[in-house]
């Protein structure tokens, strides 16, 4: 109880400091596991697909708590809409978990497309894995003042401000990683590949290398 406590003194004095913490771990998590860096058990074929699947319903589930989050504030309904966020946010580290697991221990897909219908899933998986990435720090700095404060405190935070780009962001990540998840799996099919973050750098590398 002391030690939740002390979090909680921290989290609320020192609000940017524990979101920049706590992101900085994400990325720590996602670089080392994309380099190879941490360990992982080998999972087979089979395991990857069947996490490819828990992870579009972990998802799904998340987008969905999401959108009822937003309709509980919008009716001033603060406690519904607090558990809500908390349980997206929940089920944001839960697909933490199960992707880190597929992507160490397994491999990643690569759609059976080619023309215009390649190019916009690559678009979009481009666009879900980027705000993925960029939103990161901002869903936890919303959480962070949520779980710190209390109702009358909030508002005077920027907690709803930045609990509004964090909706944005993430709830079209999500989004996009749900359509994307279906045009791989269940309309064009797919192949082994290497990750997502060297198909991303193959996508955008050409143009990053202009500036």
């Amino acid at each position: 109880m002391a030690v939740a406590d002390e979090l909680q003194s921290q989290a609320r004095a020192r609000p940017r400091v524990v979101t920049a913490a706590v992101s900085l771990v994400g990325y720590a998590l996602v670089f080392g596991t994309f380099g190879g860096v941490l360990p992982f058990p080998s999972i087979s074929d089979r395991t990857v697909v069947l996490l490819s699947d828990a992870i579009a319903v972990v998802n799904a589930g998340a987008l969905l708590a999401i959108v009822a989050g937003v309709y509980f504030i919008r009716n001033d309904e603060v406690r519904k809409h607090r558990a809500a966020m908390l349980t997206a946010f929940t089920l944001i580290l839960a697909f933490l978990v199960l992707y880190l697991l597929k992507v160490g221990g397994g491999f990643e897909k690569e759609i059976r497309a080619a023309g215009l219908v390649w190019g916009a899933y690559i678009a979009m998986l481009a666009v879900h894995i980027l705000l993925s990435a960029v939103s990161v720090p901002v869903v936890v700095h919303a959480v962070v003042l949520g779980l710190s404060h209390s109702v009358p405190e909030l508002r005077e935070t920027n907690h709803a401000r930045v609990g509004r780009i964090a909706v944005a962001a993430w709830g079209l990540s999500l989004f996009l990683g749900l359509v994307t998840y279906v045009m791989l799996n269940h309309v064009y099919g797919w192949n082994p590949r290497g990750g997502e973050a060297a198909l991303l750098l193959a996508v955008v590398g050409p143009y990053l290398g202009r500036e």
